[in-house]
């Protein structure tokens, strides 16, 4: 006599179902977040590479510091005069694998303060050096040239990862492009909570090297959201699969047929 009836085999796939149920809300719920941060990357793209192209506009006076969010200002075109002060500049480490110009590899940003004509400083980021013409910049050597007008880019403070070394001011070892930590190291009282990349100046070969600011933004999310809504698919057929198999009648042997 058979047992296995079709009852008990739906019965049997009850938590099986809502397993693969909740793993589904799972999967395609990710594969709908990949999608929103696909349109939250787009959109970023195009807002960057908007700032960066538009003609440049006065820098931020001081009053308007600290009422500034990284978020409004990242990458804005921006332009502003002052003082260099070449004997207070400091050298951040930095790879240069993708130049625009004609030096890469190991080096130096060469960020130098700009005094406002006020008496604020913007820490300005001149651009890069090869790591051979490290002692050229590390000294007073530079001349001051009265002032200056520059256009750049304006940059939040660098994000420091886990493999990033502890910069070391009292020896001049600087990995990171953080404002508030270079003022700090060299007295600037009113100091910008940002950093200016100076444009591209001069002909080719010049030091620093300007106009080096990375562009690049990974934007991976609509194959991680393939990613999520495949894994969701072949779910839904293994557990199809499953299905069939359990509510496939058990072939009958000969006590069934007594």
């Amino acid at each position: 006599m058979r047992t296995d009836s079709l009852s008990a085999r739906l019965r049997s796939l009850l938590w099986p179902g809502l397993f693969t149920l909740l793993g589904l809300a799972i999967l395609i719920g990710l594969g709908v977040w990949q999608l929103d941060r696909l349109a939250w990357k787009e959109g970023l793209i195009a807002e960057v590479s908007a700032r960066v192209a538009a003609p440049p506009v006065p820098a931020p006076p001081e009053a308007d510091w600290t009422k500034l969010a990284p978020d409004d200002y990242e990458y804005r075109h921006v332009r502003l005069a002052g003082i260099y002060e070449f004997a207070r500049q400091v050298l951040v480490f930095r790879a240069l694998d993708h130049p625009r110009g004609g030096f890469s590899g190991p080096g130096y940003l060469v960020l130098t303060p700009l005094r406002l004509a006020d008496g604020a400083y913007v820490i300005v980021n001149r651009g890069f050096i090869p790591q051979d013409q490290r002692d050229r910049f590390a000294g007073p050597g530079e001349r001051a040239s009265g002032e200056v007008v520059i256009t750049g880019l304006m940059r939040s403070s660098e994000s420091r990862t886990w493999f990033t070394p502890s910069d070391d001011p009292a020896r001049g070892q600087w990995f990171t492009r953080d404002p508030a930590a270079i003022a700090t190291a060299l007295k600037l009282d009113r100091a910008a909570p940002f950093t200016i990349d100076a444009d591209a100046a001069g002909g080719l070969g010049d030091l620093p090297q300007g106009g080096e600011t990375i562009l690049a933004f990974p934007n991976n999310h609509l194959g991680y959201a393939f990613t999520w809504f495949g894994m969701a698919l072949a779910l839904a057929g293994v557990f199809c699969a499953y299905a069939v198999t359990r509510l496939r009648p058990a072939p009958e042997t000969s006590a069934d047929n007594s």
